[in-house]
């Protein structure tokens, strides 16, 4: 067991104390920074990816730092936020921006890095506003080498660890060199990770009696111990300084050495802990991760065997895959790796990058109550039977979120509202509007009726979606019959599983509608139909979020949880289309939806087709047609919630 004794009882499991800030990694593999076309916003900062990656893995977390009063620190505080982690101590700076870092990745040994950080808000970190009572209530505290560079991060983290030490709270360095950031290379040499400098040696060895553990790399100890390329003198010059501390050495593939009392006379024979050989395509965030799932087994009472094992495990994940603290692994992930059926190929793993889609934090979305309104050629139709001119649609959209909004407030909504709305002329500024609420937004890919499917305006929807708010469901009806002649049932199948590899590489959910058609589906079949054609698609490999399926019986719910169960237990279920039934329809057929795998409904026309063609006849005005859609939709709502009661009552 570890010699570290953290203490029990307390809120938070651990505070870190450091860089905050914003990740924009190269999406180009194998360019120079120089040559990136795009890149991608993750949360970063080697504090904040340890505050990640610990809350992650089922820890409470908290993060003491300082982000902008900006857009890039709201980015930054929600990031942690949703993964669990405690804001509540990052401050807010009036004037400094928050830091940015920007990384490319250019081969496996060359990963340019550009810290953009001139008086940014992290290292305005204020000391007299550093929490005692806080930091009491945490069992450990985590401090990164960068904070202790200059006179005011150190004052603050000096305060800190004086807090922790008088409440027995553990303290953690990660030594985190980077000569970058004391001053020591020029600014574009970021990625430069050792340069020997007695200055630096002297103002961390001034820190090191602070520390219960301590964690760095080789080239890190040897500016901690002061003796260039000389691990082991380093260490023993550290070990000086720090009778009592546990001293952690990473070393890459080869794992990690503990050195919890005297240091050996080489390194081998220090208690070593085998590390994973993996297809590294990001070694940036490696050391994080590692820490990540080191102190989150050793706060969970794990020894040092399985601690590091975990973390090792963190590290070889992390290097294989882009970023680093949304990189960072999941318990169920670390079940799988360690379950005997990983593939050795990390990013061939499908499984395991299934798991890190659909285990990490998420929305949480029940009772699922959608408007739908994504139809195109209806619209059209219905402004050509009203005589009216298709360019009043866009406008009637936007009327159509209104009336979805005051659903929300009069039947205390919030939290289960959704809608699904196109993105092309007709519906894109009711798109935009609706997007940003804290709604599910749903957005349709297909092209209208077409059977082969085809994608609406593209005939390449990878480049579509990179344009598409992640927060927006991709949202697909297919029109589909496992009885097709094979050569329709293959082309079909072929676009979904395109759609789904999009769909995995953007980040959006997928929800995938299936029709039977009518010609192929005598009366009573089709519910078979529809289950037989779910069990296809996730024999093909496609698993997506959500199915959205026409009212079954009941009978019918419960084969498809049984399937779900089996082939996807992470899928988030089923939702309930409405084909144009009639309100009270659709109402009773809700009784029939009480099995837990159904979280909702979506329904379009049902709501908005009579009155869209009073509204775009003028016969309505625009709050008069807000109130209709209102009140159907509220009834559904009410029907929806009501349904295990009417079920009761019909039985």
């Amino acid at each position: 067991m570890s010699q570290l004794q953290f203490p029990q009882g307390r809120s938070h499991d651990l505070a870190c104390l450091g860089r905050l800030a914003v990740d924009l990694y190269a999406q180009q593999f194998g360019s120079r920074l120089e040559d990136a076309r795009s890149l991608s916003m993750y949360l970063g900062g080697s504090s904040a990816n340890l505050a990640f990656g610990v809350a992650r893995l089922g820890c409470k977390s908290a993060m003491i730092s300082r982000v902008g009063n900006e857009q890039m620190g709201r980015f930054l505080l929600e990031s942690l936020q949703a993964e669990g982690c405690d804001t509540s101590q990052v401050q807010v700076d009036p004037e400094r921006l928050t830091a940015l870092v920007l990384l490319g990745l250019k081969d496996r040994d060359t990963f340019p890095l550009l810290f953009v950080r001139e008086n940014c808000a992290d290292m305005a970190i204020d000391a007299s506003a550093i929490d005692e009572d806080f930091i009491a209530r945490c069992r450990a505290l985590a401090i990164t080498g960068t904070h202790l560079s200059t006179n005011g991060t150190r004052a603050a983290a000096h305060r800190a660890l004086e807090c922790a030490r008088r409440h027995g709270t553990v303290t953690v360095l990660d030594i985190d060199y980077r000569p970058v950031l004391w001053g020591l290379t020029s600014r574009g040499a970021g990625d430069n990770r050792y340069v020997p400098d007695a200055g630096v040696t002297r103002q961390l060895q001034a820190s090191l009696p602070l520390f219960d553990m301590l964690v760095g790399t080789e080239e890190e100890f040897f500016i901690a111990g002061g003796v260039a390329n000389d691990l082991m003198a380093s260490l023993r010059a550290v070990r000086a300084l720090c009778p009592t501390a546990t001293l952690v050495v990473k070393r890459g593939a080869l794992g990690c050495c503990v050195m919890e009392g005297e240091i050996p006379s080489d390194i081998d024979a220090a208690p070593t802990y085998r590390g994973e050989r993996v297809e590294v395509l990001n070694v940036l965030g490696a050391g994080d991760a590692f820490l990540s799932g080191l102190l989150a087994s050793l706060l969970q009472g794990k020894d040092w065997a399985e601690s590091t094992k975990v973390a090792n495990a963190c590290g070889a994940i992390v290097v294989s895959r882009h970023a680093c603290s949304a990189a960072m692994p999941t318990p169920a992930e670390l079940a799988h790796w360690f379950g005997g059926n990983r593939n050795p190929h990390v990013d061939a793993d499908q499984q395991l990058a299934h798991l890190h889609r659909v285990t990490a934090a998420r929305p949480g979305w029940e009772d699922l109550c959608v408007m739908a309104f994504d139809h195109r050629s209806q619209f059209y139709d219905i402004a050509r039977t009203a005589g009216a001119d298709e360019s009043r649609i866009p406008a009637l959209k936007k009327l159509l979120v209104r009336a979805a909004e005051h659903v929300e407030r009069s039947r205390q909504l919030q939290g289960h509202t959704g809608v699904l709305i196109d993105g092309g002329d007709y519906g894109r500024d009711a798109l935009a509007s609706a997007t940003g609420r804290g709604w599910w937004v749903g957005r349709p890919v297909e092209l209208p009726g077409s059977r082969p499917l085809r994608f609406d305006g593209t005939r390449s929807v990878g480049s579509a979606l990179v344009h598409w708010p992640t927060e927006q469901v991709v949202k697909c009806l297919v029109h589909y019959h496992p009885d097709d002649a094979y050569a329709l049932r293959l082309e079909q199948e072929q676009k979904v599983l395109e759609l789904w590899e999009a769909t995995r590489e953007s980040g959006n959910e997928l929800l995938l509608e299936i029709i039977p058609p009518k010609s192929m589906t005598p009366e009573g079949t089709a519910d078979a139909a529809v289950l037989r054609s779910v069990k296809r698609f996730y024999n093909l490999g496609v698993k997506p979020e959500w199915w959205k399926l026409a009212p079954m019986q009941e009978q019918g719910w419960r084969a498809l949880e049984a399937l779900i169960a089996e082939r996807d237990r992470h899928c988030r279920g089923a939702v309930i289309l409405g084909l144009n039934q009639p309100l009270d329809f659709l109402a009773r057929s809700f009784s029939q939806a009480t099995n837990p795998v159904v979280k909702g409904f979506m329904v379009g026309r049902t709501l908005w087709a009579d009155a869209s063609l009073r509204w775009l006849k003028g016969e309505s005005s625009d709050e008069q047609f807000v109130q209709e859609v209102a009140h159907n939709f509220a009834t559904l709502v009410d029907a929806w919630r009501n349904r295990h009661r009417a079920q009761r009552a019909a039985a």
